[in-house]
């Protein structure tokens, strides 16, 4: 096993208060039952697999279900429930805070809160909010403010905003996919070029991405005549074509895509210095999140690499857990 002391950027949070908020309301995220939480239960876990610092982070559904008073008032209380588990351990924690979205002003107001007095460690946004990707216009105001902080913000996956299938869970298929709309929203909407403070985490090794990179890239392409797509696409060096660049801006994540036919995709694609590792504990259950570690652990990588993946790289993002 990595003796890294690993920082975990993929490791949820489900309070008791909102637990039984969401059980009265009758949501299964992702059409599962809330795991159980305990700081307790976490720190069981996180000693069991080398996991010195879990960054903690609402996922799915969020907070906003159409009641923007509502939505502001249970972030306000997420995020303070977080940062006083922090406060007591912030050698074992951190915590990325919960906002509003698509409620902008909300969120606005929620992340200088969070980023100011609570001295979140970033932001979590769910992929898609209320049907609107992050490339949305509208959010440009929340990205400009995230930019300006040179936030670090974990975009975790949502339901997608399309019917369920029956019979094919949402964590599946449907979560990688909402991931990778996202990403092309931002780079499409020139979000990435725009805003290239914000440090985005996407979750679970970017979904789809580095395996479509290059349909990613014939789509960045289709706006430009034959001649320049020929032109751009021709590369003597067989070097990756510079427009996909933009991928290598994006951190990915490991949870629960660890594995040997993940792994080298991701790796083809990612900036060494981009990829963290995850474990989306407690809704991954604790035997398979060790089952995925174990194949992550015996694929073959660099050793600086893995030290890099398993600590180095999220000390970059949180400089307080050096050393």
């Amino acid at each position: 096993m990595s003796r890294a002391r690993r920082i975990d950027t993929h490791q949820h949070v489900v309070p008791p208060r909102y637990a039984a908020w969401l059980h009265e309301k009758g949501i299964r995220p992702g059409g599962v039952d809330l795991p159980s939480w305990s700081e307790r239960s976490a720190l069981k876990f996180m000693d069991g697999n080398d996991i010195q610092t879990g960054i903690l982070s609402l996922t799915i559904p969020g907070v906003y279900f159409g009641d923007v008073p509502e939505a502001r008032r249970w972030a306000r209380e997420i995020n303070q429930f977080c940062a006083e588990i922090v406060q007591r351990r912030p050698d074992r924690f951190g915590f990325f805070a919960t906002l509003t979205l698509p409620d902008v002003d909300g969120a606005l107001a929620e992340a200088e809160y969070a980023l100011d007095v609570l001295h979140a460690d970033g932001i979590v946004l769910l992929a898609n909010n209320d049907g609107r990707y992050l490339g949305d216009p509208g959010f440009q105001p929340l990205l400009e403010l995230l930019h300006q902080r040179e936030a670090t913000v974990f975009i975790h996956p949502g339901e997608l905003p399309a019917p369920d299938v029956p019979g094919l869970p949402s964590f599946t298929a449907d979560f990688l996919l909402d991931t990778t709309r996202t990403a092309i929203s931002l780079i499409l909407s020139g979000s990435m070029k725009r805003y290239p403070g914000i440090k985005f985490i996407l979750a679970h090794a970017g979904g789809f991405v580095p395996y479509i990179a290059y349909r990613i890239l014939l789509t960045m392409l289709n706006d430009k005549n034959k001649l320049q797509q020929a032109w751009t696409l021709i590369d003597q060096k067989h070097q990756v074509p510079k427009h996909l660049a933009v991928l290598k801006q994006f951190y990915y994540d490991i949870a629960l895509s660890s594995t040997p036919a993940a792994l080298p995709s991701l790796l083809e694609v990612a900036d060494p210095d981009h990829i963290t590792y995850g474990s989306d504990f407690p809704f991954a259950p604790a035997p398979a999140i060790g089952f995925l570690t174990k194949q992550y652990e015996n694929y073959p990588l660099d050793p600086k690499l893995r030290e890099a993946i398993d600590r180095g790289n999220a000390e970059a993002l949180f400089p307080r857990l050096k050393g």
